[in-house]
Parts: structure tokens; sequence; C-alpha cells
């Protein structure tokens, strides 16, 4: 086990010490996973003394879930304007399924061994922590984009529609935990995600 070294807390302070203390969490994690981690072996991985943990966690399920939410904002999903829907979203989900890959996996295995149990999160509150529900999605600039170029008819098209290929790809992240097929995210939106948008936009033609 690494020894804390005395002299690296004094050269940390404030967003610097939190991101090292919250990298070395996220490190553990996937090394040895969450019913191993202790807050002990984080501190001895992050150089520091575990007060310095437990002054800003209680416990190693805040401390985990505050390292799941920072990997995740430090590996954003990417949005790129191909010029068509059909681009676009074949773009974002294969971003999102590359940034997402990790984490998701993670974040499952987690939960599997306890964290949900520990914290009292539903799955559905866990979500909204670890993924951000509350930030704006890109999916809507995609949409907005093909609104203006003709591609989509946005007030009559349900959103369960324009949910549904992100729903998808999570479910397929959650049950392999490994990054979508390129092939199969090509089939979500050209088989299932298309048909439906255009089938919403004939009805107001």
């Amino acid at each position: 086990m690494v020894e804390p070294d005395s002299e690296l807390p004094r050269r940390r302070r404030g967003p610097q010490l939190q991101a090292a203390l919250l990298e070395a969490a996220w490190a553990e994690l996937t090394e040895v996973g969450f019913a191993n981690l202790t807050m002990e072996t984080v501190a001895a991985r992050a150089r520091t003394g575990i007060a310095v943990l437990y002054r800003r966690w209680a416990n190693k399920d805040q401390l985990v879930l505050a390292a799941i939410e920072q990997y995740g904002r430090d590996h954003p999903v990417e949005s790129s304007d191909t010029g068509s829907l059909r681009g676009d979203m074949i773009a974002l989900l294969t971003s999102m399924s590359k940034a997402r890959a990790t984490f998701i996996a993670v974040a499952a295995s987690s939960a599997f061994a306890g964290l949900l149990v520990n914290t009292g999160l539903t799955p559905g509150q866990a979500r909204t922590v670890l993924l951000g529900e509350r930030r704006v999605p890109l999916s809507q600039a995609v949409y907005e984009r093909a609104s203006e170029r003709g591609e989509i008819d946005l007030q009559n098209t349900p959103a369960a529609v324009l949910t549904l290929p992100f729903e998808l790809v999570r479910q397929d992240l959650l049950m392999d935990l490994k990054p979508v097929k390129p092939t199969r995210i090509q089939s979500i939106v050209d088989d299932i995600f298309l048909p439906l948008v255009a089938a919403y936009r004939r009805m107001t033609d």
C-alpha cells in the first residue's frame, strides 16, 4: 500500500486537491470495485491523510457518487453538425457510446455492489445525480437543426420517439458494459428512429 505523503496535502489546495481525490477514488473504483474500495485506500492512493477525505465526504458512498459524477463531467459526449439528421444522430450516438461505456460499467457495478442500498437512492434518482439530467441534452441542438432543414416535425413527433435512440443505446451499454457496435447504432437510426420520424412528418404534410 502506498504510504501517505505528508508534504503533498500542503501543496494542493481547493479544486486541485478535490480533483486529485476524486481521480484517486475513480482509479480505486475501476481497479478493485465498490465493495473493496475504502476511504483508507483512496487516501493512500491520493497520498494524503484520511481526514482530508472525511472533511469533504461523510463516507465512501458519497465519495464514490462524487467520483462517478466527476468522471462523467470530465468525459462529455460530443455533438457534430454533419448537415443531416441521420449523420448527426449517428455521430451523437457513437460519441455517447464511447464516452459513456466505462462510466456506465463502473456505475452499474457499483450499484449492484450496494451503492444504491447504502445511499438510499432509487435507480431513477441515481441516474439524475450521475448523468446530470437537468443539463440541456445535446439532442436538442440536433433536433432544432433538423427542424430548420425540414427533416423532422418537432411539434408533432412524440417525446418518446425523440428519446428512443438514446434509451436504446443506454440499454445496450448497461447490458453489455462495452461500446455499442457501429452496425447497431446505424440500425437504431435507420431501421427504428428515422422511419418513425418520417411517419409523424407525413401526418402533417
